[in-house]
């Protein structure tokens, strides 16, 4: 390659166009504290994702602290193995057990005929992931969640925009977590937001991000600094402008791998399903047996090449230090999360990749 292709990039429009936000906050003197910009967007968000209440944070990682925080959970949470480490993170840092349980095969979400097992008298929550986007088994889960009076948390970070035959996945569980990530397919830089059914409940999140203060000499929460600042918002508002333009060329990447790689053995691209409106957020393969090479010589060949793919998500969360002591970090326990730590690899997509690099990319794998 005559440049390195990395599995994505942010979507920048252009920069002429951010100058009058910015000049707009010089002009204001407000730069954080829920300021013009930062009420905008999230009126803008809850317009164009289908809810009713968002909370802006300075980042995913945040909003996960403090959407578990808002809930009051503490003991025991069921969670995925396959995620990213901030998923579980997050429960550690409220001091809370993460019970990890297998994923589903075919959607690498968490599987819930695995639950139930996994269910203690400590147990507190569900904390799923919509992996790459795919959503969740919504109800199952839910039904799970009520018949043991559990709440459910969903990590949404992968799900902008995404949409099941009832509509917005984010409004499924008593939250969803979203990232906005420079590496998400909405993004502030760096940013994140909990989406909420109730007015209540975003005040208490709101409370929550900004220390607990309740006015200015009040405080009633141990909260913390999670706050999106205004020049964070105003690159929000500006990207929500050229998201469906953006979200539209991701669906013609994903078609055009899709039908390269269609032939070739042991190459196994993951299906879209449980949602009417996707959002192309990655595009996993299956790196399976019958392919030539392993995954992780396919993975070095295209870095040797000057293409960087990802093996998300490997390790697994439970192969990590902090937490492979835990009874559910066992192997035997998460078979198919191991098999998927071992054969996922996501390829290259973002909207400025350009189709001669597909077909580059997708020559390359089906010669090995």
């Amino acid at each position: 390659m005559s440049k390195p292709i990395y599995v994505t990039q942010p979507y920048l429009p252009p920069l002429e166009e951010f100058i009058p936000y910015l000049e707009k906050i010089w002009e204001n003197k407000i730069l954080t504290n829920g300021g013009p910009f930062h009420q905008q967007l999230e009126q803008a968000l809850c317009e164009h994702l289908g809810v009713e209440y968002i909370s802006l944070f300075t980042n995913g990682t945040i909003a996960l602290v403090t959407a578990l925080q808002s809930l009051r959970i503490t003991g025991e949470v069921i969670t995925t193995p396959y995620s990213f480490v901030a998923t579980s993170h997050s429960l550690l840092w409220n001091g809370i057990k993460p019970v990890f349980v297998d994923i589903d095969p075919n959607t690498l979400n968490l599987d819930p005929a695995k639950i139930e097992a996994a269910i203690t008298p400590q147990t507190t929550a569900i904390m799923p992931v919509h992996c790459y986007g795919h959503p969740c088994d919504v109800e199952a889960i839910q039904k799970i969640a009520d018949n043991y009076n559990l709440k459910v948390i969903y990590d949404a970070a992968h799900a902008f925009g995404v949409e099941d035959e009832n509509g917005s996945v984010l409004n499924h569980g008593d939250l969803s977590v979203l990232s906005f990530h420079a590496t998400k397919v909405f993004n502030t830089f760096e940013g994140g937001a909990i989406v909420c059914p109730d007015a209540k409940t975003k005040v208490r999140i709101d409370q929550l991000k900004n220390f607990g203060h309740v006015g200015e000499v009040t405080v009633v929460a141990p909260g913390i600094n999670g706050k999106m600042c205004e020049f964070n918002a105003a690159l929000g508002l500006l990207q929500l402008k050229y998201i469906d333009q953006a979200l539209e060329l991701r669906k013609k990447i994903d078609v055009a791998y899709r039908e390269r790689l269609a032939g070739v053995k042991g190459i196994h691209c993951l299906s879209d399903s449980g949602q009417t409106i996707a959002n192309y957020s990655y595009f996993p393969i299956m790196v399976e047996p019958g392919y030539p090479i392993s995954r992780d010589d396919l993975y070095q060949k295209l870095k040797d090449h000057g293409i960087h793919p990802r093996r998300y998500f490997y390790p697994l969360i439970s192969d990590f230090p902090m937490y492979r002591g835990l009874p559910s970090s066992h192997r035997e326990n998460l078979p198919v999360a191991a098999v998927a730590a071992q054969q996922v690899l996501c390829l290259p997509i973002y909207p400025a990749l350009e189709m001669s690099v597909i077909d580059e990319i997708t020559r390359f794998i089906a010669a090995q």
